[in-house]
Formats: C-alpha cells, structure tokens, sequence
C-alpha cells in the first residue's frame, strides 16, 4: 500500500464516477471500503490526517459484548456485539486473541449476581463463545491475580472477552481494501461536496494536504463516515443541519506491567460513580480505563480532564496491592466517542444511543455515526447496503463474514515486536537478514526496531513520525518519554526512505513532541499542559 501508486490511481480515473467515496479512515469508514471493494465496487476513502488518527486508535482495546450494556438491558446490542467479536477473532487472528477477565468480588451478594449475568452473556455469544464463565475462590483469583487487594477478598467471576490492537487493525484493514481494489488516501482533506441541478450531492472538492493539488472527483454515492467530524461535513450538505453526535471522552493510563503482573485482565464492573474500569495487559504494560465524560466540543488531540486521570488512579488504587500514582503512568490517551446525540438534552452518556445509526439526508449523502469498534465489521455491511439503494449500484453479496484480513495468521510465528504483522513477519525478517543494521532497537525500554520504521513508510502509508510511533508502532501509547526520546533517530530513518531533508526531520520531530506532550502526565493541570503545546 503506497500513497505515491493511490494518487496515480486517483488521477487515472478522470471524470470517471466512482461507486463510494468514503470521508474519513477510521474503523467505520476503513470497513466500509474493505466491504464494498470485496464486492467489487469502485471504492475511493479519503482520510483528512492518518488512518485511525482519532477514535479508532484509542480504544480500549477489546473486542466485546459489553457487559455494561447487558446490565442495562441492551441484550440486541450486546447479542450483535458478540457475534461480530467471534467474526473478528476468526478472520484477524493475529491481531485478536481472547482474553481471560476476572471481577474480583468483597461481597458475598456480588458472587451470584455477576455469576448469573455472565451465564446470560455466554448464552448470548452462542457458538462463537470464547469460554466459559465461572466462579473461582478468592484463593484462585490471588493465585491468577498477584497484585489484587486480598483484604475482604471473597472470590471472583471468571470470564472471556476479545483484546486487539485498534490502529494495527486499521492499518491491515486498509490493506486488505487496497488488495481488493480500492483506492485509499491518508492526508486527503474533503472540503466541499458537489451537487447536481437537482440538489444530489455526485462528488466531492478535496485537497491532497501533502502537495496541495485541488481534485474535483465524482461519485454515485457519498458516504460521511467521519466519527465525531460528521456533523461538519452534515453542514457542507446543509449549513443548517442539527448536530447528529454528541462527543464522550474517554481517558486511559498506561503503567508499567508490574502492577498488574498477569495474564489475566481485572473488570470492575460498577465503580463509585456507576462506571465500568479495566485493567488490562496489553504489549507487556497495563492499561488502566476508562471514562465516560460528556464533552460539547471536539479536537483532534483531545487532552485528559484532571478529575478523570484522578478516577482512574484512585479506583484503580482500590484494587490493586500497590496503588499506581501519577509518577508511575508512561502514557495517558483520550479518545471520543462518537455517540449518537439523544433527543433530550439530559447531559448524561447513559441515555444516549451505543447503536450505529444510519442517515440519508434529501441531498442522497449517506452518514454513519454511533457503534463501536467491535460491530465495525456489521456498520460497514449496513451502510453499503444502505449505498446500494442511494447510489442504484447493481446489487452484490458482502463477503466479509469470512473474509481473512490482511496478514492473517492463526498462530504468529514471529516474537515481539513482529508478531503483530502476522504472515508479513518473514518479509520483515528476510529484510533484516539482508539488512541486519536495521535489527537495531530504536530504545531500551521498548521493543521495536528500526526495520520496523521502514516497513511502515514502504508498505503502510506512513508519512509522519507521529504515523509511525503512535500507529504503526504503539510507542506513544506505551511510554510517551521513550516515543519522544526515539522521535529524532525515527525522522532520519524516514528521511532517507523518503528523500526528505534535515529542515523536514526538524520540522517533524518537532511537531510530533508537541503532540506527544499530551500523553505526558506533568504534575500540573490539564490547562498548563494545554498551553504548553499550543
């Protein structure tokens, strides 16, 4: 997947209309091209930063039913949710494993009742179940779970639910779009739709950011697939449409693995103030989330609030045998929901929609909003479904309930760092047999190497340092000081591969420390922060 080779593709097609133009690359727009592509429809996404630059790279990282929703009665939801892990389990499995989760308990009550409604949730999974739950002793749960409180202990609920790597998945999903035929474009700002006499919108203006070149392309249908963006391209189509989403923050820290010391994931099911928190082993570190704030703007960088980093470590503190203190998170994300916005202004996440929402507006543009990473898969089927019927395109099966993604792999055959490219893991090893500099580690305290770097800007589309140590490689999400630390010697490496020069490495590195400095826990507020990387 090369960004020089979609450009040309791009510019070879002319006038011609394409089936789908899709705005935005994230898990839903991506999904979307990889569905109509595999039924060979003429599929052009355009995304205005990189794939996943947003939502879709700071998840959770798990691929679940949702036990939250089940206790809210959800069971729809949380049924399709759990069908689509199956699905994504069995056709990404290098990327998507199952993942054993433990609700430890201090109350006798709390055995049964959780115990009860884990059984509802298995039944729910039917065949494509990943195990099933039990009750354990609270001497098993110390023995699977070391660093757990042990005061008042009384057992614990024994589940199973997915984990995954959300920008990696990205990525591998816009690969298996471009093999299928589908043309992809990261950096690639939509700025205008084009209409017809009639008012349909047939297009759209857009800008390659790298070169600045203006495009007029046209299309049969339009799709909005931009997250928390769509009411922005909603008012290109119509200035005074209302605003379909209503943002909800979510925060994670990142600690060091020792914390937690386990296999084994810990689920707190009902926290102080009635939310859910994880504590999850993900890439030999912890993740620590999340929350569930109501926000009435957006950016592309959203920045902690105070008051959750405080929820997250206080509640985490409560569980753990050592309680995690500000100086022990390597990295604090925030990502933003894109919720479907309720139709009374409440202020409250609870009473507003988990479920993907589907729109056609008069004008024929398509917007999805709402879902969740898990159903990406089932909100890409719905909407080209939906660009059948808009777009009068000749009617096709989708095919991507088993269709393998891009570096499929049952069992990875390569360690860390390799092992999340799956089948790709052995042209990166032959490259560093006959490149064995590039075996080198880019820093001590992680993993990767720098094959890895040139592997992102040759085969994934990487074109920023922050493309390469956020996505491609999860170092700032990992140890923030260790991403930044590495951020010069990752410039000159892309440099060379890209025939750039020292002014670009400058001017890389630097921006990518500004963004960096968000994922950085300082002790001082969230609006200092803000004013030290403005």
């Amino acid at each position: 997947m090369k960004r020089t080779e979609s450009v040309k593709q791009l510019k070879a097609t002319g006038d011609q209309p394409w089936d789908l133009i899709i705005i935005g690359g994230g898990a839903t727009g991506l999904g979307i091209a990889m569905d109509a592509a595999t039924r060979n429809y003429k599929t052009l996404l355009l995304e205005q930063a990189d794939f996943a630059k947003g939502t879709s790279s700071r998840s959770t990282k798990l691929v679940h039913g949702g036990v939250r929703y089940l206790a809210q009665g959800d069971v729809a939801l949380v049924r399709e949710a759990l069908y689509e892990r199956g699905l994504l389990l069995n056709n990404a499995p290098h990327l998507a494993h199952n993942q054993q989760f433990i609700i430890p308990h201090y109350s006798w009550w709390q055995g049964p009742f959780y115990t009860i409604g884990l059984k509802v949730y298995d039944l729910l999974s039917g065949k494509l179940s990943l195990g099933r739950s039990r009750h354990i002793s609270s001497s098993e749960v110390i023995n699977r779970l070391p660093t757990i409180r042990k005061e008042g202990l009384k057992g614990g609920i024994v589940y199973h639910d997915g984990q995954f790597d959300d920008a990696r998945l990205a990525v591998d999903i816009a690969r298996t779009a471009d093999e299928n035929g589908a043309v992809l474009l990261n950096y690639f700002k939509v700025n205008g739709l084009l209409k017809s006499t009639a008012g349909k919108v047939n297009g759209v203006r857009a800008q390659d950011l790298e070169t600045g070149e203006i495009f007029t392309l046209s299309a049969k249908t339009v799709i909005n697939a931009t997250g928390v963006f769509v009411d922005e391209v909603l008012q290109l189509d119509n200035p005074t449409a209302p605003n379909m989403v209503k943002p909800s923050q979510g925060v994670h820290l990142v600690l060091d693995a020792f914390f937690l010391n386990s296999n084994s994931a810990i689920m707190i099911p009902k926290t102080d103030d009635g939310r859910v928190l994880f504590a999850v082993p993900w890439h030999n570190k912890v993740l620590l989330g999340t929350t569930d704030t109501p926000l009435d703007e957006h950016s592309p960088e959203p920045i902690a609030l105070e008051e959750e980093i405080s929820f997250i470590l206080n509640t985490a503190g409560k569980y753990l045998s050592r309680p995690p203190a500000r100086k022990d998170v390597l990295s604090v994300f925030a990502g933003l929901r894109p919720l479907a916005a309720p139709q009374k202004n409440t202020g409250s996440t609870k009473e507003i929609s988990r479920s993907h929402k589907i729109l056609v507006a008069p004008s024929g543009l398509i917007t999805i909003t709402g879902g969740k990473w898990t159903t990406f898969r089932r909100m890409a089927e719905d909407t080209v479904e939906q660009a059948i019927k808009t777009g009068g395109l000749t009617p096709a099966a989708c095919k991507t309930k088993t269709l393998r993604i891009h570096g499929y792999q049952q069992r990875p055959s390569a360690p860390a760092p390799l092992d999340v490219y799956g089948s790709d893991a052995t042209r990166i090893a032959a490259y560093i047999s006959l490149h064995p500099e590039m075996a080198a580690p880019l820093h001590p305290r992680l993993p990767y190497i720098k094959a890895q770097v040139i592997w992102a800007v040759q085969n994934e589309m990487a074109q920023t340092v922050e493309d390469v140590l956020a996505r491609r490689l999860r170092a700032l999400f990992l140890d923030a000081q260790a991403a930044i630390d590495m951020a010069p010697a990752v410039a000159t490496i892309m440099a060379a591969e890209m025939n750039k020069d020292t002014a670009w490495q400058e001017k890389q590195v630097n921006n990518f420390i500004q963004v960096a400095q968000h994922y950085l826990l300082k002790n001082e507020s969230a609006h200092q922060q803000l004013k030290v990387t403005a």
